[in-house]
Parts: structure tokens; sequence; C-alpha cells
């Protein structure tokens, strides 16, 4: 390094610990990183890396020259499965297929929501079509099944295959068996544009269910049009507003959207705990009256206003109060040494090259095992700023795998993204509990993808059946909630002074109340997802919507409303949003068994991540969660008799 730049290196590093030092001292790299705007640098001399480190997507055009690469690998690929003889090479070669279309694929289906240049999501939504278009004819490929077919045909070539490898091969197999292979050429082709037509209208449902509604002023009451973007004589409402005080703004925020109404009527072409549920119903009613005594009638919208009220009064759990002990840097550091304590892992800032990131303010972090060296890297998009989604998701760019072809293992990369405040000149971006929850849960899943060590990438991470995915994440909520740990990392901003246990305990408390009523919407979901992916209905989802939620719920539909219309989760896990309730339960057996006596034990941790996380989908869920893996104890085969 020459003495200008080490001067230049030394002014930036002192310039970000003053920043640092005019409130607390003791932030550890990773969470000055989070707490602390990063220092502008001069990119002028410096080659464009491209998006994720990829040299082609440094424009847009890029995505272009990666699709023709993929596809032309795909032929080449496409023969040597055809040719080779049946064992361990065919399914090699499927998961070499399948990681080839994926790398491209999955980059741009971040991209295409996430990116702020409308040139950038133009050509990697084209990159998703493209893509997509090839993966569902190579589903309904007969030459392409019957190499595979061939192999499990075979007891003698299946004999000599590892477990991880059969499994593999009869999932790819099973995604044969779901596009139609075993139909005739003719309806085998019907398949293909049907599921072709459903990628289209999948992905116009999720734009459109982040997509503001575009409604006359003259249709708003006056009061209620400076909460909303205005364009001309319209406004734009998005977002449900499911926070706010008015529940008329939450109402309009869920008027009937026409456009997107039609994409998902194309697109889908016994009640629980219900003593408790009115009892929840009813403190709600009773706050409601209290609040707003002309308008005392509950409504569906109420219910996440009205029960954060609940509990505040309850339990005293105003979330300013907490805000200051959780600043995002304070959590990030948290989470840091969380890791490090259960699997000997640590979060390392690292500053990105010229083009590797869509936006200034996204950090990133390499993910290192203190024997084992680098794991992967995690991008962490948590910014608010205009046309990104407010939806805190995790994202897998690449998965891990072992590369044969170069006898290293590939590192995953995931981006996780949130909807964080961005940080001010007095103070950094200050969490409320719940951002804190959510944080660690979208952290679950970055760890699920960085701690898995599979062999295939069709399997790696959270590559796993839909109802074990969420167990991870939500298991994490648990430590997010728990004094040991969350008394590491919570410390006031300013004095430094921890967060009273006193405080947790009322928190922790707090979550009980309104817990019926909760769950009870959560089965109102799961059936709503069931009904709708069922068969084909001759009426319209609203009418069905309010037919499960008269059933389901408990509260009355209100007229004109379509709130199945943001409720993007009908795409992807389509058919499967119980998995959230069933992997709660999962989750909440998991930390009694392995966590509660001490959730910083690093033989459990170890275990956890040996007998579990490591896997991804390469073994059976029902099996590690059962027991056969010598991990835990508890039998959850009824859990999972719904999924087989």
């Amino acid at each position: 390094m020459s003495a200008t730049h080490k001067l230049l290196h030394l002014v930036k590093f002192r310039c970000l610990w003053t920043n640092v030092r005019r409130k607390v001292t003791t932030w550890s790299p990773v969470g000055a990183a989070f707490n602390v705007k990063p220092l502008k640098r001069l990119e002028l001399f410096e080659k464009n890396v491209g998006l994720f480190g990829v040299p082609e997507l440094s424009c847009p055009a890029g995505f272009q020259v990666a699709t023709q690469t993929a596809l032309r690998n795909t032929e080449l690929l496409l023969h040597r499965v055809c040719c080779s003889p049946p064992g361990l090479e065919t399914v090699q070669c499927f998961d070499q297929l399948s990681d080839g279309l994926c790398k491209v694929a999955d980059l741009a289906d971040f991209i295409k929501v996430a990116h702020p240049d409308p040139a950038y999501r133009e050509a990697a939504e084209k990159t998703c079509i493209e893509i997509g278009t090839v993966v569902e004819k190579l589903n309904t490929n007969v030459e392409l099944c019957k190499s595979l077919k061939n192999l499990l045909d075979n007891p003698k070539a299946v004999a000599e295959l590892d477990p991880d490898t059969k499994r593999v091969a009869e999932l790819f197999m099973f995604d044969f068996e779901i596009s139609g292979i075993h139909l005739d050429d003719k309806l085998r082709k019907e398949a293909v544009a049907l599921h072709v037509k459903l990628l289209d209208l999948s992905n116009e449902f999720l734009i459109g269910s982040h997509v503001p509604n575009r409604i006359a002023k003259s249709a708003i009451p006056e009061h209620l049009q400076v909460h909303f973007a205005s364009e001309g004589s319209f406004i734009q409402i998005g977002g449900l507003h499911a926070d706010s005080p008015d529940d008329l703004l939450t109402f309009i925020s869920i008027l009937i959207n026409p456009y997107e109404f039609l994409f998902l009527r194309k697109l889908l072409t016994g009640k629980m705990s219900s003593r408790k549920t009115a009892k929840d119903f009813q403190m709600m009613r009773e706050m409601k009256k209290k609040l707003n005594p002309r308008n005392a009638e509950l409504m569906p919208w109420d219910h996440p206003f009205l029960s954060g009220v609940l509990r505040a009064e309850r339990y005293n759990i105003e979330p300013s109060l907490y805000s200051p002990y959780f600043s995002l840097g304070a959590c990030m550091e948290g989470l840091n040494n969380l890791f490090s304590q259960l699997y000997g892992v640590s979060l390392m800032s690292e500053h990105p090259g010229a083009g590797e990131v869509w936006s200034e303010d996204v950090r990133k972090l390499a993910v290192v095992h203190e024997t084992e060296g680098l794991l992967g890297y995690i991008y962490c998009d948590f910014f608010q700023r205009r046309d990104k989604p407010h939806q805190d998701c995790h994202f897998t760019i690449r998965g891990g795998r072992w590369c044969q072809e170069t006898d290293q293992y590939q590192l995953p990369v995931v981006v996780l993204m949130l909807s964080l405040p961005h940080p001010t000149k007095s103070a950094p971006t200050l969490l409320t509990p719940g951002m804190m929850e959510n944080l660690f849960h979208e952290m679950g899943h970055a760890m699920h993808s960085m701690l898995g060590r599979t062999r295939y990438q069709h399997v790696t991470g959270t590559r796993c059946a839909t109802d074990f995915a969420e167990v991870p994440s939500i298991l994490m909520e648990y430590f997010a909630t728990d004094y040991r740990v969350i008394s590491q990392f919570a410390r006031h901003y300013e004095t430094g002074q921890p967060l009273p246990e006193s405080m947790v305990t009322r928190l922790c408390e707090s979550k009980k109340v309104c817990g019926a009523a909760d769950t009870q919407l959560q089965i109102f979901y799961a059936a709503l997802d069931q009904i709708y992916h069922s068969q084909p209905h001759n009426r319209s989802t609203t009418e069905i919507l309010k037919e499960m939620q008269e059933k389901f719920y408990g509260l009355p539909y209100i007229p004109n409303t379509a709130w199945q219309l943001r409720f993007s989760h009908l795409i992807g896990y389509g058919a499967k949003y119980y998995s959230y309730l069933m992997s709660r339960a999962v989750a909440s057996m998991v930390w009694k068994q392995c966590f509660v006596q001490d959730p910083l034990n690093r033989e459990m941790g170890e275990r956890y991540r040996r007998e579990m996380l490591a896997h991804g989908g390469a073994k059976e869920p029902m099996l590690m969660v059962e027991g056969k893996y010598k991990c835990f104890s508890y039998d959850f085969t009824a859990f999972f008799l719904i999924r087989n």
C-alpha cells in the first residue's frame, strides 16, 4: 500500500470512529458498519465488477449475455446426460444443469423487484421469463426424463448411490411428474404452455400486490389524502397501513383493484380456539369503543392495531421505549455474538466492489467459520427507498454445492431485504421490537443457507420442504426474545445503558395478549390459500374470501374490499401457507428440547447445525426432526402427514 493510500485509509478509518464516538464507543466492526452511513468513495478508476461480482452484469444488456451463456451450457449438459449410462454422473449432470439455470434466474428474480434502475428491472424480468420457459420445457423433455428413469428403474445402479444422491434423483423425477411428463405429446405441449402462462401471471400478480392502487382524490376524504402520494387528480395507495389508528385509512388500502383482481382470478382459475378467540375479539371491541365511541364496530383491519394497543396498555411496551436500545448496529452485533457462540461463525463487513451492489446503502457481509474459513456472503439491503417492495424477504442468489468440475465448494450467496428507516445525523437506525424480531427471523433463513453444506444445489439451504423451511427462521425469534441473548447487545445508543430485564419480561408477556386471535388469523390465511388452490371455482376470489373469513376467522367480510390482492404468499407458497403454523409448532419444540436451558450452548448449536441445518433439503425433514439423526426425540410424524 502506498503512503498516500495508507493516509487515505487512516483518514477514512478515523472518520468512521469519530462519528461513532459521539455516541457509544464499543461497537464492533460489524456493529459500526450498520450504525454509520458508509463513506462515499470515488469509483472513477475502479473496474466495474458487475452485480454480485458477475462481470456480465455491469450493465442491463449483460442479462441477455448471461442468459445465452446459461442456455448454451444447458444444451451441452442436456446432450451429456442423455448419452451417459445410468449412475452417479446422471444425477451430477442434472444438478449442474439446474445450477447453471438457477444462478442466472435466481439473481434476475431478485433484481427485477429490487434494483432502482428500471432498465435493470426490465432486463432481469425478460431473463426470468426466458429461463422460466426453458425450465418448463425441460420438465417435460421425454429424453431427459428417460435418462433419469433408466437410473431409478435399475436396482443395481440405485444401490450404488449414496442416500443424498438417491433423494435428489427422486426429487428431480417428482418435478417431471408434476409437470405432466406422463401425458401424450399434445397434452404435454399444452401443459408447457399453461405453465409458461402461469409464470407470467404469477409475475404480474406479485408485482401488482406491491404496486400502489391509483384512486381518484374525489373518492377519498381530504384529511386522509396526506397519507398517500399525490399524482394530479389521483392518489397512489400503497401498503396495508395495518398499524394506523385510523381504520378508514386501512379500509382504503384494501379497496378492490379491478386490474389486480383480474390477474388473481386468472391465476387461481372447522374453527379452532373459538372460545379464546371470541374473548380476544371482545377485548378489541372494548378497546375500540374506548378509542372511537362513534365507530365502535370491530373491523377485520382493526386486529393488528388494536392488539398492539392492548399489549402496550397492559404491559407498557410502547415501541419508542425500546427502540433506543435496538439500534441496527447493536442488533447486528448481537447476531454476530450469537452465531459466534453457537456455531463458531463470524459476520465480517466487506466493502463491495464498484458496481457490485444495486444501491449505495447495501452492506456486504462475509460469513466466516473459525476453522472452516469462508462459508458464503450475505448482502443486506435493509433500508427504505423508492419503488422498493415493503416486505421482509430472503433471496437465494447462488446455492451452495460441491463442484466436481473444480473440486471446490460453490459458496452460497443470499440477500436479506428489509424496509428500515435510514440513520440520521443524530441517531442510527432504531428498531422497534417487531423490527428486531423480523431481522432475527430473516437472518435465520440466511444462516440456513450459509451453514448448509450439501453436495447438490438442488437441495441447498432453504431449498427444502416448504413446511420445514420456516423452522430455522422462527426458531431465531425465540433467541430474539430471550433476555440471556438480548442482554448481550441491547444497550442505549446514547448512554450505553443495557436494556432492563423487566422490560424484556413485559415484552414476552405481552405476546400472550390476543394470541388466540392471532393464531385464528393464520388459520384463516392457511384455509383460504388451500381453497383457492384446491380446484377450479365458478365464483370470484372475493366471494370465496367472504365465505372463508366468516367460517375460519370470526370477523365479517366488508363489501368492496379485496385483501387477497395484497396476499403475495399466494405465489410461491401456493397451497402451502399452512407451513407457517406447522413450522411454528416444530420450532417451539426444538427450542424447548435444545435451547431453553441455555440459548448459547455451543455443543447444542453444533449439534443443531450438524443434524439439521447442514442438510438443507437433502434429508427428509420428518426424519431429521423425529430423531432418526439423533438430534431430537420428539415424534413429529403427525405434523408431516399432510405433506405425504
